[in-house]
């Protein structure tokens, strides 16, 4: 198990990126809703054949006859649930790909991974595709008998449960329609991109501030990157550390979260001793085609920031949501104003560091968040305004030592904007701070 560091009071979870990576993959949640409800079904099916065989031992023909005309009527029911279901799947679809295509046009591609993740989504597919095998299922069910002494089971149960699936697909249905058109609204979007921001900074171990390689000594070891070259999505947190504390070592992960690496380039230092075996680094590097959420503290930035300069291109010309995209921009570097930066130290259970991991220090944060935009909001003075007003929080939020950044791009705005406004009253009215932009 990995502490937070000597201040932490409560052991976090297992540091596993397994769970992030099956929620971005689509097809984890309806292959197993369709693997369980199969499993489901035998029971029922056992269940039903259990009451006919008590009833004919009991020589109650008069409740089999009624339960082959219910049987009769059930069928015709799953028949039509059945066909109906492939038209829901088709809806549903249609309404992921449009949605998705409309997101990110609009707003960034990088957004089509909030889709990816939304979990009524994959419920609403999981639920329907699972309606619809357990209706083929229930068919195969049904006896072609219809002497009650002869019959062998009569799908009572499965039909009661392609019913109670029914309502849950219409149920699910309303919601996802809801959820979808959520999305499709950019206030919503970065609403949640900022979610997703803060809850990789609330599940990071506290870091000691520019500590990186601080006390390690020299590096004993190398560790190349071995496989597909793409970028670094996480880390196996919890294995490296047992892997170092197995081994007497301590390891330093040298590309942050998000690089691009390539085979060959050294991924991880070694720090008193030999390098551990290659077999016990197995599986403790994951690399993708594009950054994810998970262990990636300026992603959630990045994207703000690609929609906001989104916003203010001549295509598009929407400084309103640029605005949207400060605002969270602005919440995210005041929640990380006084937060250690620059190195994460991953302890073993008795304390001793293990492991090191780069993250973005304060100055990076806030370039990644002003810098881009800065360039494009001198010809928008809602985004100038909104910008000074969120510099001006961000000086009274942070220590003397991270000011520096701030000021920096304070004064750059000023400038941009006077090269930009000629007119006196145009320049005052552009620097002039304020939260609404043009409130």
């Amino acid at each position: 198990m990995v502490t937070r560091g000597p201040a932490a009071r409560r052991r976090p979870r297992a540091l596993s990126p397994l769970r992030e990576h099956l929620r971005d993959t689509f097809w984890f949640a309806p292959t197993a809703a369709m693997a369980i409800v199969f499993v489901v079904w035998l029971g029922a099916q056992a269940l039903d054949t259990a009451v006919v065989e008590a009833l004919q031992e009991d020589g109650d023909h008069e409740t089999l006859d009624e339960l082959l005309r219910f049987a009769q009527d059930a069928k015709a029911v799953v028949s039509a649930v059945g066909s109906a279901m492939m038209t829901f799947i088709g809806v549903v679809f249609s309404i992921s790909l449009v949605a998705v295509q409309m997101a990110s046009g609009q707003f960034t591609p990088r957004v089509v991974r909030l889709f990816v993740r939304s979990r009524i989504t994959k419920a609403t597919f999981a639920v329907f595709l699972a309606t619809f095998v357990l209706t083929l299922l229930v068919l195969t069910a049904f006896d072609t008998a219809d002497d009650p002494r002869t019959v062998t089971s009569v799908p009572l149960v499965q039909s009661v449960l392609t019913l109670v699936m029914v309502a849950l697909s219409l149920l699910l249905f309303v919601l996802y329609v809801n959820t979808t058109l959520r999305l499709m609204r950019i206030s919503h979007v970065i609403a949640r991109i900022a979610t997703e921001s803060f809850r990789v900074a609330a599940s990071m171990p506290v870091p000691a501030g520019g500590e990186d390689a601080a006390g390690l000594g020299p590096a004993t070891a190398w560790v190349p990157h071995e496989g597909r070259a793409g970028v670094l999505r996480d880390v196996h947190i919890a294995r490296l550390v047992r892997v170092a504390r197995s081994h007497g070592v301590v390891l330093r992960l040298i590309p942050r979260i998000g690089d691009f690496v390539v085979p060959g380039t050294p991924v991880l230092a070694v720090h008193g001793g030999p390098a551990p075996p290659r077999r016990a680094l197995r599986y403790t590097v994951s690399v993708g085609v594009e950054r994810t959420y998970h262990q990636d503290l300026g992603f959630g930035l990045r994207q703000l920031s690609d929609i906001a300069l989104r916003a203010l291109s001549p295509a598009i010309n929407d400084p309103t949501t640029a605005v949207q995209a400060l605002d969270r921009v602005v919440q995210f570097l005041a929640a990380l104003s006084r937060h250690p930066l620059d190195a994460v130290r991953h302890r073993d259970r008795g304390g001793t560091v293990r492991l090191v991991q780069p993250v973005p220090g304060w100055t990076e944060l806030v370039d990644l968040g002003f810098t881009e935009v800065r360039g494009c909001a001198t010809g928008s003075p809602q985004v100038s305004r909104r910008m000074l007003a969120g510099l001006d929080d961000l000086l009274l939020l942070a220590p003397p030592e991270r000011r520096e950044p701030l000021l920096r791009h304070r004064e750059l705005l000023r400038q941009a904007v006077d090269r930009s406004a000629p007119a006196p009253a145009d320049r005052a009215f552009a620097l002039r701070p304020d939260r609404q932009g043009i409130g």
